[in-house]
């Protein structure tokens, strides 16, 4: 079986090509969810599940990701070797044979101020 259900990312925020700091993320997956505040670094429980991360910077920006976990490849091996797959079998139960990408950079949207998000919404139609 693999070391441990946990797994520490680190995650940046990109908005036209700038790192912004300051932004406060909610993570989540079928095993919890976790706030950090970017950049920064946050330990979640590992899943077969993807991770979905969600962002915001009031009068900045906005993000939305989801991050699939991948089978970690030397827990795989190991637990191939040593109990015969049957670590391969309760790691995928729980998760902990999974992870995600330790490195991950959200990249944000810039939020619409509310004159361009009523012109955006405006219908154009002709009156008779």
């Amino acid at each position: 079986m693999s070391d441990s259900p946990q797994q520490q990312l680190e995650l940046h925020a990109v908005l036209d090509y700038k790192e912004v700091g300051g932004v406060g993320c909610v993570l989540g997956n079928d095993m919890g969810r976790w706030f950090v505040v970017l950049p920064g670094r946050v330990t979640v429980t590992r899943s077969t599940k993807p991770l979905v991360i969600s962002c915001k910077k009031d009068g900045m920006g906005l993000a939305q990701e989801t991050i699939g976990s991948r089978a970690d490849t030397s827990s795989l091996m190991g637990n191939v070797v040593i109990s015969a797959g049957l670590g391969h079998l309760v790691d995928r139960h729980s998760g902990a044979g999974f992870s995600y990408p330790a490195n991950m950079t959200v990249l944000m949207e810039p939020v619409k101020s509310r004159a361009d998000l009523a012109a955006t919404q405006r219908v154009e139609s002709p009156m008779f």
